[in-house]
């Protein structure tokens, strides 16, 4: 059992009414549960968005900028905010670290991100279609730029950036519209 898996060092405290929790079995699996009001508090992983932008046979990149994956290179990414639509914050992504407003289409992919066990998310790829804006990195990018599909930018920072260029070069991307950046 890693960090991750192991309830006890999730939360120290009941998000409800503040009491103390402790692990007790519930279905069968470890559960914090709030030893005042009874609360079970179950951890969620994040919802990240990124969106794939296409010109020709190249696809957009940007590397990041600071924290545990600076220098590595990413599809425009980020999570998803309360209250948000997928699709909104996928486009709102997209423009903080890129520069470049696009319509979000067809969902790409769906997968579970396990590279960080203190942090797992479940990722949504997106199709993106440039309709304005400059590029320029921003955000949490230092650099962007269209790089080949069958040549994308080392490192990579996501193991799943690199699953989901796989099933794009297995024959997914002429569902990604041809964007033209001027």
């Amino acid at each position: 059992m890693t960090a991750s898996d192991d309830p006890s060092t999730a939360f120290r405290f009941c998000p409800g009414c503040g009491g103390l929790l402790e692990v007790r079995a519930i279905r069968d699996a470890p559960r914090q549960v709030c030893r005042a009001c009874g609360r079970v508090v179950y951890r969620h992983p994040a919802v990240g968005v990124a969106v794939v932008v296409r010109r020709g046979e190249t696809l957009l990149f940007g590397r990041r900028a600071r924290g545990p994956y600076r220098g590595a290179w990413c599809l425009p990414c980020g999570y998803v905010e309360w209250g948000e639509e997928v699709r909104a914050a996928a486009a709102r992504e997209c423009r903080e670290e890129t520069g470049l407003i696009v319509t979000v289409g067809a969902v790409l992919a769906v997968h579970s991100n396990f590279h960080d066990p203190e942090r797992l998310t479940v990722g949504i790829w997106l199709a993106g279609e440039v309709v304005g804006g400059e590029l320029a990195p921003g955000d949490d990018l230092d650099r962007v730029g269209f790089f080949p599909l069958a040549a994308p930018p080392e490192p990579l920072a996501f193991p799943t950036d690199r699953r989901v260029l796989a099933e794009l070069q297995a024959g997914a991307l002429d569902r990604i519209p041809d964007s033209t950046v001027g």
